[in-house]
């Protein structure tokens, strides 16, 4: 185990998901506390050995949302945290979880998300308002703000639709392969590019579902984890990287934080691009993936559009990405930072079914919050990766 920060001092050992999909007639806070019980029962735990509650809830609905399901729950943590920076969040709380571990502040600690924004809502909502110069021009948030990225990146580099519209379609393959995945079936280049322009260059499927969800993990320190149920996964590397709130002040639409998170993050789990075997992006846009693909270094900058293209991120590709569907074809209920952290659990611990990357030991999580605004990047890996 390396002195290197927090590297590898703390493990996940415990990931649930719940109400995906659809989830009629329930609270963002009861899908919060179902996924939350069963990733304790998972990790052979109970609300009695939670001491530290991180967590979140969609939009504004619920500003001291970890004080509330840690009451939900009957817990009386000694360290609670419900910061925000959009879907970003939850990467942020992996790291937070494993200061406090090690600092000795807490023994176990719990990481929720909840939202029932498709049977409540019925569409995206965002806790984040277009700035006021942008306003007038009555963009469609926050849609507008990634096609600005979108043609900024078509302009610069080349990059085609049929390019973006190809993320789309490795996503759905992926899919194809999850039974939880809330959108399945075929999908082709030609389907993305003939279906609802909603902020052009982008199409309805070049943008995230709106479904409901949930989703926990419990993290303990490494020394415990090893005598706990199921296979610990370490944090191996955690970094965040932030540089601008509204889009109008990001400097370059086609370069995010990103290139300094993912830089941090690999430094501190002693690791490059090319030794991941699964990778877990934010993938609200098309764009996004293609940026981040770019940013972390998987490839060069303005390669990602023909990278993608070539089929590299599809299943039997070089490098899987979004292996459960992403938030394109399997969930996104308003944040999907969470769901990037519990699949890479899972195909880590070999638990993927159809979908199984064979062999996966090292994980790559990516969260984007805001407008391409706040960037967190995880490592994650198996215990042979120490």
């Amino acid at each position: 185990m390396s002195g290197h920060g927090i590297r590898g001092r703390a493990a996940i050992v415990g990931a649930a998901l719940a109400g995906l999909g659809e989830a009629p007639g329930r609270s963002s806070e009861e899908i919060a506390v179902e996924a939350s019980v069963k990733a304790l029962a998972e990790a052979g735990l109970t609300t009695r050995h939670v001491d530290a509650v991180f967590g979140s809830l969609p939009g504004n609905s619920n500003p001291l949302s970890a004080l509330l399901i840690a009451e939900m729950l009957g817990i009386q943590p000694k360290f609670t945290d419900n910061n925000r920076t959009g879907g970003s969040t939850f990467l942020s709380y992996t790291q937070m979880a494993a200061m406090a571990l090690d600092a000795g502040l807490c023994e176990t600690a719990l990481i929720f998300y909840g939202s029932n924004q498709r049977t409540a809502a019925g569409k995206l909502v965002s806790s984040v308002k277009p700035f006021a110069y942008e306003a007038p021009y009555a963009p469609i948030f926050p849609a507008t703000s990634y096609a600005l990225a979108a043609s900024r990146h078509m302009h610069e580099y080349g990059t085609t639709r049929e390019q973006l519209a190809a993320v789309a379609v490795a996503a759905r393959v992926w899919a194809n392969k999850n039974p939880e995945a809330f959108m399945r079936g075929p999908l082709t280049v030609a389907d993305v590019l003939a279906s609802r322009m909603v902020s052009s260059p982008l199409t309805a499927r070049d943008c995230c579902l709106v479904t409901d969800g949930g989703a926990a993990i419990v993290m303990t320190r490494a020394d415990r984890a090893r005598h706990l149920p199921k296979k610990p996964v370490y944090l191996l590397g955690a970094a965040a990287a932030t540089t601008h709130m509204n889009i109008v002040a990001m400097a370059d639409l086609t370069r995010t934080a990103a290139i300094d998170s993912g830089q941090r993050a690999m430094a501190m789990a002693g690791v490059s691009p090319r030794d991941f075997d699964v990778v877990e992006l934010y993938d609200a846009f098309t764009i996004n993936t293609v940026l981040f693909l770019e940013d972390l270094g998987f490839c060069a900058k303005g390669e990602g559009g023909p990278f993608v293209a070539s089929g590299a991120i599809a299943p039997g590709g070089s490098l899987p990405v979004n292996t459960n569907g992403g938030g394109l074809s399997c969930v996104h209920p308003g944040m999907y930072g969470m769901f990037t952290l519990v699949e890479a659990v899972r195909q880590l611990r070999g638990e993927g079914g159809e979908r199984q990357v064979a062999g996966a030991e090292l994980a790559l999580c990516h969260g984007n919050g805001g407008v391409l605004s706040s960037q967190i990047t995880n490592v994650l890996g198996t215990e042979i990766t120490l």
